[in-house]
């Protein structure tokens, strides 16, 4: 697909995790300009409240809009479940959210046992919910505790022994697909990976469905 040098795709995201979004966006579809924001004075983002989210995030979006992007990418499972709709209604321009990838992770199992890891406040929220009873209703979601996870990694400071531990549990009651529910986690997707290999479990993220969802939108700019 031929995509015009002049649009301008925002991706936003509360911290790093982000950057690997733009990273395979990048390798995807570089003739097109992206413009990264990210708020680290108040990451990580997964324990806050809707209203608080919804203060942090609006005006970053606005300010990507005067920017002159023509669409923006929310890389955030959290800002995505709990705020995108109201978001919607204050930009001129299409938001493409990332969700918790329930429904592909449920048609993938065989054990009929997944595992979402994800931020407390994407698994308290309404559309996580609406996910999971509408994708999920045979299948038992294992919900790790991750809640510590982005802000570990954001700092560089997550150990090895933590991911082996919380994979490993999950694991070991039949999980066969893994679901990293925030972007901070594709940093470790690798680490993630060789320790679900032993388990025969497979890992999954967004990125891919994301990068088609852009092109579908870009085409109906152009």
């Amino acid at each position: 697909m031929e995509v015009c040098q002049m649009i301008t795709v925002g991706v936003f995201d509360s911290g790093v995790g982000g950057k690997s979004v733009v990273n395979a966006i990048e390798a995807a579809l570089p003739d097109i300009k992206i413009v990264y924001a990210e708020d680290k004075e108040n990451v990580p983002y997964g324990t806050k409240n809707p209203d608080e989210l919804y203060r942090l995030v609006l005006p970053i979006l606005n300010m990507l809009s005067k920017q002159g992007c023509d669409v923006i990418i929310i890389a955030c499972n959290t800002v995505t479940t709990t705020i995108i709709e109201r978001l919607r209604l204050e930009l001129p321009l299409p938001l493409i959210g990332i969700e918790p990838m329930v429904k592909p992770a449920a048609e993938m199992s065989k054990t009929g046992i997944i595992a979402m890891c994800a931020t407390p406040t994407t698994l308290q929220s309404a559309r996580y919910a609406w996910l999971k009873e509408n994708y999920a209703k045979n299948i038992q979601v294992l919900e790790p505790d991750c809640s510590d996870w982005a802000s570990l990694i954001e700092t560089d400071q997550l150990d090895h022994e933590i991911i082996k531990s919380r994979i490993e549990e999950v694991c070991k009651k039949g999980a066969d697909a893994i679901v990293l529910g925030c972007t901070h986690y594709h940093w470790i997707e690798h680490d993630i990976q060789m320790i679900a290999d032993e388990y025969g479990a497979i890992v999954i993220q967004p990125e891919k469905p994301i990068i088609e969802q852009l092109k579908k939108v870009l085409s109906q700019l152009s």
